[in-house]
């Protein structure tokens, strides 16, 4: 028997606008994680340890960066000659033309690629999670199911649940009800942003609600064609058992980055039967220096460390002179701590330079330090700063 032809689209197009300084120049998939990884990474590699080579990836935003990682889609052995990595930016010329106004809307405007492709199932994820899932093991208990589409759900905490689509969960796994962020959630239950679509059918449903919208258009997957999916009965959730985190915002961005330094994190992304691949991913090994003092940290390749780092996380070319300390942060690629310099609770983007003497953050809110700026000796900047300063506008 055949295996089903499944097709993953990746909407990696949205602004990212939470994650604020971070995606001020890069995509938010291509936003660094855990020192060597990119967030695009994993769902790709879910798709290469899925056994899936058709895997499209929808694009808007500083497409340069996302598409300068993807490369030819090597480290998910997607670069074939048939099938394979296919990126989508967005374009002019017929009426599917155009800026993306949302997820449901990215779909829309692919349609006739999908149904020209004919999948028997349609994998859409997000790109701002991070966790291992077998989308194969989902889109073939999806196609025996009878449903049109299929929510992969976690549980979230209550305080956190209106940041998501809310799902309620009858016998046998129907989804009974589904509210997208609503202001007093039924349940914790949470869709992950991993959907199992059933092409035809979602896809006339999609034109239909189009035509409704007119000049509104279409906004996102939870706005509009997953509420009328579930009022028909025709939507089923299952659980993913395991780690998932979404890190769409610099507080969650943090804390998914202090899961990672404990001393059994919860993905072991070195597993070498789903180990999380990335572009490059080899740097000459870290320096600990004489003097040098590190205690729960994740240090990357090619950093170089004479001071103190506790609990943080250091991505590749990372420098922490003598006599500095960084004390629960997250450095990006490139970041210069000098000498005598503090780093406490903070976040800190690619070629940021800390000069000798200064402090950054402390107890309270995550500071935040923009992509190569730079802080001169002696400059304090308080817990929450941001630097520099968003513009008003």
């Amino acid at each position: 028997m055949a295996l089903p032809r499944i097709l993953v689209l990746v909407l990696a197009g949205g602004a990212g606008g939470r994650l604020e300084l971070l995606t001020d120049r890069r995509a938010k998939p291509a936003v660094p994680f855990a020192g060597v990884y990119r967030l695009v990474d994993f769902p790709l590699s879910n798709c290469l340890h899925s056994g899936i080579a058709d895997v499209w990836v929808s694009i808007q935003f500083h497409p340069t960066s996302i598409s300068e990682h993807l490369a030819n889609g090597r480290p998910w052995d997607l670069d074939r000659t048939t099938g394979g990595l296919l990126t989508l930016p967005p374009f002019q010329g017929t009426d599917r033309g155009g800026w993306h106004t949302g997820t449901a809307d990215s779909l829309w405007r692919q349609a006739e690629l999908i149904r020209a492709f004919a999948p028997d199932a349609l994998v859409v994820v997000s790109s701002d999670a991070v966790y291992k899932l077998d989308y194969r093991e989902v889109a073939e208990a999806h196609l025996g199911s009878g449903a049109e589409v299929t929510m992969v759900t976690t549980e979230v905490a209550p305080d956190d649940a209106s940041r998501y689509g809310i799902v309620e969960v009858g016998e046998g796994g129907r989804v009974t009800g589904y509210a997208y962020k609503p202001d007093e959630p039924a349940t914790t239950t949470a869709t992950n942003e991993v959907f199992v679509f059933s092409p035809g059918p979602t896809l006339d449903r999609l034109e239909a609600l189009a035509r409704d919208a007119g000049e509104d258009g279409l906004d996102d997957l939870g706005s509009q064609l997953l509420p009328a999916q579930t009022a028909d009965g025709l939507a089923r959730a299952v659980p993913l058992d395991g780690y998932w985190r979404d890190v769409g915002t610099v507080p969650a961005y943090w804390e998914a980055h202090r899961d990672f330094i404990r001393e059994e994190p919860p993905l072991d992304l070195d597993d070498p039967s789903w180990a999380i691949r990335t572009r490059g991913g080899r740097h000459s090994a870290a320096r600990l220096l004489r003097g040098a003092v590190v205690e729960e940290s994740l240090i990357s390749g090619g950093t170089r460390v004479a001071g103190e780092v506790r609990g943080s996380v250091l991505s590749p070319g990372v420098v922490v002179e003598r006599g500095a300390v960084v004390v629960d942060s997250v450095l990006l690629p490139g970041v210069r701590v000098r000498a005598g310099a503090r780093v406490t609770r903070a976040v800190l983007d690619d070629g940021v330079e800390i000069g000798p003497s200064a402090e950054v953050g402390g107890e309270g809110d995550i500071a935040l330090v923009g992509r190569r700026a730079a802080v001169p000796a002696g400059t304090r900047l308080a817990a929450g700063a941001r630097h520099p300063e968003p513009d008003e506008d």
